[in-house]
């Protein structure tokens, strides 16, 4: 059975089949992404390895920073739960940093690749920047205890802590296992205050 977000796409609602064939070309991006690199990477070669003709992966993907923005966002929204209410504050603050850290943990490419396409101005990619940063947030206001459409100065901090983190591990500068712990200490030391 498909996930709601499986039935999703950045330019429309899915069938079943439509849902399969859009799975078939994120699983294999990830194949290309661990071959190829990011720059390596095209929507042709990602479709001939899923079965897909070029041009039907083109009308699901507009590029292929589009096609990496969307497995991070498969991925992000699979694997980053809703805080444990039972939790003290500062444990589901740090159970969806280390979630959100983690989601392409030993993921080979994925992450250099997730922060490259992120970063890009492709208007499909833009839409699911704002509908990621969203989930988070909401994550983390759920943590928090707080309205996410009105974020107090800590929300604010932790937001600009973790998408600092994630591009310095997407840099290479450290492993997302590291950056996890790390993020979680930072938000130790700012809920401290």
């Amino acid at each position: 059975m498909s996930s709601p977000v499986s039935q999703e796409s950045t330019r429309r609602r899915l069938t079943q089949q439509q849902a399969e064939t859009v799975t078939r070309l994120t699983d294999a991006a990830v194949d290309v992404l661990n071959a190829e690199g990011f720059d390596g990477l095209t929507v042709r070669s990602v479709a001939k390895i899923a079965g897909v003709a070029p041009a039907t992966a083109y009308t699901y993907f507009s590029s292929k920073s589009h096609l990496v923005a969307e497995v991070f966002w498969r991925r992000l929204s699979a694997g980053v739960l809703e805080p444990d209410p039972g939790a003290p504050r500062s444990e589901r603050v740090a159970q969806v940093l280390r979630e959100v850290a983690l989601v392409v943990a030993g993921e080979g490419q994925l992450g250099g690749a997730v922060t490259v396409a992120l970063l890009g101005s492709d208007p499909d990619v833009e839409h699911l920047r704002v509908r990621i940063g969203a989930f988070i947030r909401r994550r983390l206001a759920a943590a928090l205890e707080e309205d996410p459409e009105n974020p107090g100065p800590l929300l604010d901090a932790l937001e600009m802590i973790y998408s600092g983190g994630l591009v310095y591990a997407g840099m290479g500068h450290m492993t997302y296992e590291q950056t996890s712990e790390r993020l979680v200490a930072a938000a130790h030391l700012l809920m401290e205050k």
